[in-house]
């Protein structure tokens, strides 16, 4: 018999990413599973609104119902008349009400880019890279109408390159997720996996990110930890700081213990050489490229 699943989310992990392969909803269908519809939020600013939204393009492609609800309980009607065994729910974006989850008999399984109770909220992709994490993961687990405090059935371990950005970081992820979860759903719907309650006295949590979080600091920030945000920020908001009265966008550099040219930026601890930026005029350009148009 093949399980009965309304799939929640557009898949899009980091704030900002552009693109996604909808890794999950595509194992999903191809793993056999009854997609009885695709519930997507694609509100925001008009900007984000003309994204092409490729979960929908999937969704319609296997002939799968479509909805992008305000909120989702607008749909409770059509949504208890899918009769899904479970929802599963990737970057949805939205608080889910208990109600909802208990329309079905195994509520809905959650994947969450980060080894809960750590990372709770809606930036743990990004959190980790900031942070120096050297190591995050994966956690697949049962919705509840409390942030990201639900019990997880299955957890895996991912180590973190310190060269990781966070827009790929998030692909991998993605791809991990799907392949766990068609390895889990079995043991979910059979029973022999049952979900464990977190610790939440080791819970943190992450917060929504601004563009405010990405003005670095040479002042209070060591060049590493510059760096780190260099990194966790490349999709959004994007680490900029103002040279000699520009001001820049970063997106890519490393870290030096000496100043060799200009956009090599002294920190509390070592120096932030800037490698690729957006100028003020909008121009993805080298360091050296800057350097001749702007500071000399």
């Amino acid at each position: 018999m093949s399980r009965k699943i309304v799939f929640f989310g557009n898949e899009r992990l980091v704030s900002g990413l552009d693109h996604t392969e909808t890794p999950v909803l595509k194992a999903l269908i191809d793993a056999d599973y009854d997609i009885r519809a695709v519930v997507s939020n694609d509100a925001g600013t008009k900007s984000r609104k003309q994204k092409v939204l490729e979960i929908a393009e999937l969704a319609r492609a296997n002939n799968i119902p479509v909805h992008t609800p305000k909120n989702p309980t607008d749909i409770y009607d059509e949504l208890a008349a899918y009769g899904a065994d479970a929802g599963v729910l990737v970057a949805y974006g939205r608080i889910v009400p208990q109600k909802l989850i208990d329309l079905f008999p195994f509520g809905i399984i959650n994947i969450h880019p980060s080894l809960l109770p750590k990372y709770r909220g809606p930036s743990p992709i990004e959190s980790a890279i900031a942070n120096g994490d050297e190591s995050t993961g994966i956690s697949i687990m049962a919705l509840s109408a409390k942030m990201d405090a639900g019990p997880v059935y299955h957890q895996v371990e991912f180590n973190l390159p310190t060269y990781e950005a966070a827009p790929h970081l998030s692909q991998k992820l993605a791809g991990l997720a799907a392949t766990e979860l068609i390895a889990t759903l079995p043991k979910i719907f059979d029973g022999s996996l049952q979900a464990k309650p977190q610790d939440d006295s080791q819970a943190t949590y992450c917060q929504l990110i601004s563009k405010q979080d990405a003005v670095l600091s040479p002042q209070s920030q060591t060049a590493e930890q510059a760096e780190c945000l260099v990194r966790a920020y490349k999709a959004f908001p994007r680490a900029r700081i103002n040279i000699k009265g520009h001001d820049i966008i970063i997106l890519e550099a490393h870290v030096s213990t000496k100043q060799k040219t200009l956009l090599d930026v002294a920190f509390k601890k070592d120096y932030l050489s800037i490698d690729q930026l957006i100028s003020p005029s909008g121009k993805t350009m080298s360091a050296d490229a800057f350097i001749q148009g702007y500071l000399k």
